[in-house]
């Protein structure tokens, strides 16, 4: 607003004086003036109540409640600014650890814009409100006088004095009355233009989220996205020790079971022996496909013996020859190792799919404790991240620890993927 105003100001007077500009800086100016008289007015209630009650103990509260005062005079001016200006600003606050009136009071007593709003809210019911008074009063003044000849013909014949000692009883006199009116109009559609510009300045001042603000909550949403993930890896590690200690070894002892069954029934004509050898064949098949999900949840070799056991083992089972060296000095943490596999899987998987390649290196160091992860493909290139075929996943997965993929996929190949994670994460 500060900027579309002063400019249409500056450059078009006449335009900006007929446009719609000048009513909405006057109800900006206006409904300032009365949520800043009110917000003084609870302010000074609030401190005095909680200074006269400090001895009792509840005071500390009455204070605490004047302290967060500007928390909602904020939000209500965010709401009011848009009336001026199309921008809306952003919500500096954070998002809360629980729920309830204590933790959301501790954390917002917390936070450094919790008091830049009260400094607003203390500026709009001082500063504001006494401007935006005088204001009224021209403002008010204007339309009076603009009205004269009006207001004089609908009382006459009784007089008025618009001044004092010469009374006005035609309303053909009062007419310079109501020239002056209109000067005063047009000194108010530049005087609210402005005053509504400073008032928009200041509050996009204190108002509106900056860079700390921004950077507490990347903080913040980067602690909750790993909490996140560390809870979801314990539920796939909780999963796949189940499945693996309880359906699968029932999975096994069932195809036993099937297979002495089969044993004794081996050279009897007995109609129930094929039909015992498909069912050992199924349980078979059943116990084939519930390793691979076991695989997939999370490799057992894994958490055993290490990335580059899992790794080798993932190559083994890929449909395009793999050459894997990775050389580690020493484990790795699990969320590194977990996110490591399941990228190198992903990659795989889009190298069989999409690439057209007939071998794929996978190579990884350790280099200033940070795992770096090259896997090169020799198929046609022209790997799109935006194409959908998978490295945007892929990308997710790594950001998630700080880290980064870089993709280079010339046209005609090779494809090669760089991933780094620090092991710090």
């Amino acid at each position: 607003m500060t900027v579309a105003v002063w400019e249409a100001i500056r450059r078009r007077r006449l335009r900006f004086v007929l446009s719609a500009w000048p009513p909405r800086c006057w109800a900006f100016l206006l409904s300032g003036t009365v949520v800043g008289s009110v917000a003084l007015l609870m302010f000074a209630t609030l401190l005095f109540v909680g200074v006269a009650l400090s001895p009792v103990g509840i005071g500390l509260l009455v204070l605490m409640a004047a302290a967060v005062l500007g928390i909602p005079v904020a939000a209500l001016e965010r709401r009011r600014l848009r009336l001026v200006e199309p921008e809306p600003l952003l919500d500096p606050h954070g998002s809360l650890p629980g729920t309830g009136a204590r933790p959301w009071l501790r954390t917002r007593m917390r936070e450094r814009a919790t008091w830049r709003e009260l400094g607003y809210t203390l500026i709009l019911g001082v500063v504001f409100t006494a401007t935006g008074i005088g204001f009224t009063a021209l403002l008010g003044l204007s339309l009076v006088l603009t009205a004269a000849p009006v207001i004089v013909w609908a009382i006459a014949p009784d007089t008025v004095m618009l001044v004092p000692g010469e009374p006005i009883s035609d309303p053909v006199a009062a007419l310079p009355g109501s020239a002056a009116g209109l000067l005063g109009l047009l000194l108010s559609a530049y005087v609210g233009g402005l005053l509504a510009g400073v008032q928009v300045w200041v509050a996009q001042s204190l108002l509106t989220a900056r860079d700390e603000d921004l950077n507490s909550r990347v903080i913040e949403l980067t602690r909750s996205r790993a909490r996140l993930i560390d809870a979801f890896e314990a539920e796939r590690r909780r999963i796949e020790r189940d499945l693996h200690d309880g359906a699968q070894q029932q999975l096994v002892a069932l195809s036993m079971t099937l297979g002495l069954a089969e044993l004794e029934l081996r050279g009897q004509k007995s109609p129930a022996a094929p039909l015992v050898t498909r069912a050992r064949g199924e349980a078979r098949q059943a116990l084939d496909q519930l390793r691979s999900l076991v695989r997939g949840i999370h490799p057992q070799v894994l958490t055993d013996h290490g990335l580059p056991a899992a790794v080798a083992e993932l190559a083994l089972r890929n449909p395009i020859p793999v050459t894997v060296d990775i050389k580690l000095p020493h484990r790795l943490p699990s969320a590194v190792e977990t996110t490591a596999y399941f990228t190198i899987t992903e990659a795989l998987t889009n190298a069989s799919k999409h690439s057209g390649a007939d071998e794929v290196a996978v190579v990884g160091r350790l280099s200033n404790d940070r795992l770096l992860l090259l896997i090169t493909d020799n198929g046609h290139g022209g790997a799109d991240p935006a194409a959908g075929a998978g490295l945007q996943g892929l990308a997710d997965r790594v950001a998630i620890l700080k880290g980064r993929l870089i993709v280079t996929s010339p046209a005609g190949g090779p494809t090669q993927l760089r991933v780094e994670v620090p092991c710090s994460a």
